[in-house]
């Protein structure tokens, strides 16, 4: 087999790539039934529902599986990688984007403060500090579903692969 066929071929691959896309597409319908407004930024963004690192790592773990074996040190190394990711999904990053809300509030009050106060020189725009990314992270449930799309999307492309 060459390398462009065995490439084209992988299935692990591309089930977490495909997994990837659906789960960022996925977003955007959401988020517009919640606040009836389209956003297509959202497709390129972080966080939200459903969490597509999830979804990749779950869809890889299984893909693994499949051709692999569950059993296999292969799919040991992608399952514990995977758990990795998404209590990172989860954790870590959410908590980031928890305390970038709270410095992005500081640094308007403080900007507000400093505009209050006559006496000091107004800064130029290229100095005041950019707003922090606030939605890093995911709710556990955007993990979980997240996940479950990942095995979904993997096992519908299983026989696609064989």
């Amino acid at each position: 087999m060459n390398r462009m066929t065995a490439f084209f071929s992988n299935f692990p691959l591309w089930a977490a790539l495909l997994a990837i896309v659906i789960a960022q597409f996925i977003k955007i319908p959401l988020h517009f039934i919640a606040t009836r407004t389209w956003q297509w930024a959202l497709m390129f963004s972080t966080g939200g529902m459903p969490s597509s690192h999830s979804s990749a790592v779950t869809a890889l773990s299984t893909a693994v599986g499949l051709r692999e074996g569950f059993g296999s040190n292969m799919f040991a190394i992608s399952a514990i990688l995977g758990i990795i990711v998404m209590f990172d999904a989860a954790g870590v990053r959410r908590h980031a984007g928890m305390q970038a809300v709270v410095l992005n509030k500081l640094v308007d009050e403080f900007n507000h403060l400093l505009e209050g106060m006559k006496t000091f020189r107004v800064r130029p725009n290229q100095e005041k500090a950019k707003k922090l990314k606030e939605l890093l992270g995911h709710q556990p449930i955007e993990v979980l579903v997240g996940g479950w799309l990942g095995i979904m999307i993997a096992i519908a492309m299983h026989p696609f692969f064989t």
